[in-house]
C-alpha cells in the first residue's frame, strides 16, 4: 500500500486579505514540505478568509479570488514546491454572483476547494451541501456542485469536499465509495460551539465508514467578526481509528503518515451515483517517493474542560477582533463586578495589559468594597487603571432637568458610557462593553449606558457561566503559580448595578441559577411556555421572564457584536421581529 505524508495546515486566515493570505499558504506549504509532506490541505475559502458574506455578489471580489488562486498556483511553483499537491479553499463563479435570483439556473458563485500542482490548477470541486441554518446562508450565496472531484496522487485516488458535505449522509461521502477514492479531504470553515469537538469526532467516523476511506479534516482557527474557529483538525481511517488530532485555538501543522490502498483499474465510474452526483477524474502522479526519515506521527491532542475551551475560544475572538480590524488597544469600564472582571481578565489575556485600559467611574451609590475590587483587579493584571468619578457630571444634568428614579439610575450609566466613548475618541482604543447574555436575554441593560461599546466579549455567555469562567481562570492562574487575576470578593459578593441605594439584580431579576435554565430553554432551546413549565419551573416566573425577553429585542438588536460560543448567539442564529404581538400564554 502506498504512503502519503500528509499535512494539514490549520491556519488563521483574514477575510478580504488575499494576498496576506496566499503569502500564508506559501509559507504553510513550505513548512509542510520540509516535512517531507506530499499532499497540503488547508481550511475552507482560506484564501478569501470565512465567511465573505455579501462580498460574493462583487464581480470584482470574485474575479480577484480566480485570479489569485492562478497566482498562488505559478507563487508556490517558483518558491519550489510544484510537485507538492495543495488543496486550496477559495471563492469562484462559473457565472455572475447570483443576485436575486439572476444567475442562469445551476451557475453562479461557489464555494470551491482546487487542488494545485506543478503551477497550475490540477483540478476544482464545488461544495455539494450547502448549509442555511444558524449562522449559515449559503443558499443565499452559492450554487451547489454536482460533480465530486477525484484527483490520484502518488497511485491514491483522493476526493474533496468541504465542510458541510461532512455533516450531512449521502452525496460526496457516498459517491466517494463508489468511486473507490483511499482518502477524503473535507477542508473546513467549522466555527466554534461548546462541546461540537465532541460531535466532531463521531461524525468524521461515521463518514469515514461510509465513504470507506480514510479522512483528513482540516479546519481553521481565529476570530471572524461574531465568530470563531477552534481548528481541532484531525485524520480518521475506515474503520474509524483516529490517527492524529490537532490542539484547538492555536495554528498548527498536522504530519501524518498514512498508509492507503492503490487505486485499482482505470480511472472510471460506472452507473447511478447518489444525488444525482458525477465524478471527474484527474492523474497528478503515479509514483511517490517514499517519505524520509523516521515516520511521521501526529500528536492526538485530546479536549480540555469545557471552562477552558470557552475561556480560549472568548480570548481569540477578542483579540482577533482586535488586531483584524488594527485598534491599538481597549478600555472598559471597572464596576469591582464579576462581568467587567471577566472582562478585563480576557482582554489582558487577549492583548497583554499594555493594551487594556480599565476606568472605575463611581457615583454617589459606588460602594467602597466595589472601588476598592476594581483597583484590586487592575493591581493583579497590570491593566491602566483609571479613575473618572461621575457624580459632577450627573449633578449637573440633575442641576438642569427634573428627573427620578430609573431615568436618574440611567443618567448615571449613560455619563459612564459618555466618558468611555470620549477616551475611544481620544485615544483610539475600542471600547468593550460588559453585559453578560442572561442581561441581554431580559433587557436588563441601559441603551446608550453600560450597553456603549464596541465589542462585547461576553455577549454570548450567561450569567452562571461568568461565574464558573471566573473560578476557573483563578484555578488555572493558582496551577501555573501566577496571581489569580479575578478578586474573591468580585466572584463572591451579591450582583449589582449600583445605581440606586442598596440595589441588587435580584430586586428585579429571579436569582441567576432560576433564571438562566428558563432563557436556556427559551432562547436555546426554542422551547413555549408549556415546555418549560412541564420542565419543573415556576409558571408565574416563566410568565415574567418571557414577557422580559420578548420586549427587550430592540435593545438586542442595537448591541455591539461579541463572540459567539453557544448554539443560538444572539444575533447572527437568532433573529425574531421587534415589531412582534405574538406572547407565550398560559
Amino acid at each position: 500500500m502506498p504512503t502519503l505524508r500528509l499535512a494539514l495546515c490549520q491556519v488563521n486566515p483574514a477575510v478580504g486579505d488575499l494576498a496576506g493570505n496566499a503569502d500564508l499558504i506559501r509559507s504553510w506549504t513550505r513548512r509542510a514540505a520540509d516535512a517531507g509532506a506530499h499532499l497540503v490541505a488547508f481550511p475552507e475559502m482560506v484564501l478569501t478568509g470565512y465567511p465573505v458574506e455579501d462580498l460574493v455578489f462583487r464581480r470584482s471580489f470574485v474575479a480577484a479570488s480566480q485570479a489569485a488562486l492562478r497566482r498562488l498556483a505559478t507563487d508556490l511553483a517558483a518558491d519550489g514546491l510544484g510537485e507538492v499537491a495543495v488543496v486550496v479553499g477559495y471563492l469562484d463563479a462559473d457565472g455572475p454572483p447570483q443576485v436575486s435570483g439572476d444567475a442562469e439556473p445551476g451557475r453562479g458563485a461557489r464555494n470551491a476547494a482546487a487542488l494545485l500542482h506543478g503551477g497550475t490548477v490540477a483540478t476544482t470541486y464545488f461544495k455539494h451541501h450547502l448549509p442555511n441554518y444558524g449562522v449559515f446562508d449559503e443558499d443565499r450565496y452559492f450554487v451547489s456542485g454536482d460533480t465530486l472531484s477525484v484527483a490520484r496522487v502518488g497511485g491514491v485516488d483522493v476526493a474533496l469536499t468541504i465542510c458541510e458535505d461532512l455533516w450531512q449522509a449521502g452525496g460526496p461521502f457516498a459517491v466517494a465509495r463508489a468511486a473507490g477514492v483511499g482518502l477524503v479531504v473535507n477542508i473546513n470553515g467549522s466555527p466554534y460551539e461548546l462541546n461540537k469537538d465532541d460531535v466532531r469526532l463521531p461524525l468524521v467516523r461515521r463518514r469515514a465508514a461510509e465513504a470507506g476511506a480514510t479522512i483528513a479534516y482540516v479546519n481553521m482557527i481565529g476570530g471572524q467578526d461574531e465568530l470563531v474557529f477552534e481548528g481541532d483538525s484531525m485524520i480518521v481511517t475506515p474503520d474509524g481509528t483516529l490517527l492524529t488530532r490537532a490542539p484547538q485555538f492555536v495554528e498548527h501543522l498536522v504530519v501524518q503518515d498514512v498508509e492507503l490502498p492503490a487505486a485499482s483499474g482505470p480511472a472510471t465510474t460506472d452507473g447511478e451515483l447518489p444525488d444525482g452526483m458525477r465524478v471527474t477524474r484527474v492523474t497528478v502522479s503515479e509514483e511517490l517517493p517514499a517519505p524520509t526519515g523516521p515516520a511521521a506521527r501526529g500528536e492526538i491532542i485530546e479536549p480540555v474542560a469545557d471552562e477552558a475551551e470557552v475561556w480560549q475560544a472568548l480570548v481569540l475572538g477578542l483579540r482577533d477582533y482586535v488586531d483584524k480590524n488594527r485598534f491599538p488597544s481597549v478600555v472598559l469600564g471597572l464596576s469591582g463586578g464579576i462581568d467587567s472582571a471577566v472582562v478585563a481578565a480576557l482582554a489582558v489575556d487577549a492583548l497583554g495589559p499594555q493594551r487594556v485600559v480599565g476606568v472605575s467611574m463611581p457615583s454617589q451609590h459606588s460602594s467602597e468594597h466595589s472601588r476598592e475590587d476594581a483597583a484590586e483587579l487592575a493591581k493583579r493584571t497590570g491593566l491602566d487603571f483609571r479613575v473618572e468619578p461621575i457624580q459632577p457630571m450627573v449633578d449637573t444634568f440633575l442641576a438642569n432637568m427634573s428627573l427620578s428614579g430609573v431615568a436618574v439610575e440611567n443618567l448615571q450609566a449613560r455619563v459612564r458610557g459618555v466618558i468611555l466613548m470620549a477616551l475611544s475618541n481620544q485615544e483610539s482604543p475600542l471600547v468593550l462593553t460588559t453585559g453578560n447574555k442572561s442581561e441581554l436575554a431580559v433587557g436588563y441593560s441601559t441603551l446608550y449606558g453600560d450597553s456603549v461599546g464596541g465589542f462585547n466579549p461576553i455577549k454570548d455567555v450567561w450569567k452562571t457561566l461568568v461565574w464558573r469562567l471566573a473560578k476557573w481562570r483563578n484555578a488555572e492562574a493558582t496551577r501555573r503559580g501566577d496571581t489569580p487575576p479575578i478578586p474573591e470578593n468580585s466572584i463572591g459578593k451579591p450582583p449589582s448595578a449600583e445605581l440606586s441605594p442598596g440595589q441588587l439584580d435580584s430586586d428585579t431579576l429571579p436569582d441567576y441559577d432560576v433564571l438562566d435554565p428558563i432563557l436556556i430553554g427559551y432562547v436555546d432551546g426554542d422551547l413555549g411556555r408549556d415546555g418549560l413549565v412541564e420542565s419543573g419551573h415556576d409558571p408565574a416566573v416563566v410568565d415574567k421572564v418571557l414577557r422580559m425577553v420578548d420586549t427587550a429585542e430592540y435593545k438586542r438588536r442595537q448591541s455591539a457584536p461579541g463572540t459567539k460560543i453557544s448554539m443560538k448567539a444572539f444575533g447572527r442564529d437568532r433573529r425574531l421581529p421587534i415589531t412582534n404581538r405574538w406572547r407565550e400564554r398560559g
